[in-house]
């Protein structure tokens, strides 16, 4: 197997990727008061419960340029990957370390995704990129894998609460009022270009069930790959991995909690869906 190292920032909610040099790049979350790391220490539920009892200004801070060339080391070939550059300024920074790097040793090859998006669609890029790197592929070829996989996922959301959405700026306060307000739940997707578009709002469970599976059948979905990860909401997790299996058995499909700055985005009760169409 090529001996290329996978980073990405912690919003791909991995820690740990069995068999691969994978390092992890933590972001941040702050409110006037307190700051949480989002890496193995953190205790993500405590975080969520902190959040929703502060009313004043929280957001998130992501890794600096030492952070990022940390993370690549000193040696060797580095694929990497960054939360939405719509949201962060994680691949900005990374791409200013990947120059850094590249100029200290000329020999080396970084190469770093904007995966305009988060969560569980960054997490099905890693696995692609670990598949092919498995499989014996070199640096540029699982590159080029990746430019066209990329074009084949994506990500869908489901909110019950978009305070901390609003409190950090990315959307508008009023549009932020409508989740949570009589059990609504805002049900929205990555855009192409890495932001993050409404697509609809449901009230109940499942009816937000039934309105995530008709959009991943309108993006193409025929069986694919689907990684589903959670905010304190396993209950409509494991309801959508049931539903899925049942019309697709064979599909891979997992579901699992998410780390600290996609539970910052998602809050309690929040469900964010990656997937191959």
């Amino acid at each position: 197997m090529n001996q290329v190292r996978l980073v990405a920032d912690s919003s791909c909610d991995l820690l740990t990727l069995s068999g691969m040099d994978f390092v992890s790049v933590p972001l941040t979350i702050r409110t006037e008061t307190a700051e949480f790391r989002d890496d193995a220490a953190l205790d993500v539920d405590g975080m969520v419960r902190a959040l929703r009892d502060t009313n004043g200004r929280s957001y998130s801070a992501c890794p600096n340029v030492a952070d990022w060339e940390e993370a690549f080391g000193e040696r060797g070939d580095v694929i990497a990957f960054a939360i939405t550059s719509g949201l962060s300024g994680s691949y900005g920074v990374a791409c200013a370390a990947k120059e850094s790097c590249e100029e200290h040793d000329p020999s080396r090859r970084i190469q770093v995704f904007d995966s305009l998006s988060a969560g569980p669609e960054i997490a099905l890029l890693i696995e692609k990129a670990a598949a092919e790197l498995r499989a014996g592929a070199d640096f540029d070829a699982v590159c080029n894998v990746l430019k066209s996989y990329q074009r084949q996922t994506h990500l869908l959301f489901a909110l019950e609460s978009m305070h901390n959405l609003a409190q950090n700026g990315r959307i508008s306060k009023l549009t932020a009022a409508v989740a949570g307000i009589l059990g609504i739940r805002a049900v929205g997707q990555a855009s192409a270009e890495g932001t993050l578009e409404m697509l609809g709002k449901c009230r109940g469970a499942r009816r937000t069930l039934e309105f995530l599976l008709l959009e991943m059948e309108r993006l193409g979905y025929r069986g694919g790959r689907v990684r589903i990860g959670h905010c304190q909401n396993e209950v409509l997790a494991q309801e959508l991995c049931s539903e899925l299996l049942h019309r697709f058995p064979q599909a891979d499909i997992k579901s699992y909690p998410l780390r600290g700055l996609c539970s910052y985005y998602a809050e309690r009760g929040g469900i964010m869906l990656g997937f191959e169409a």
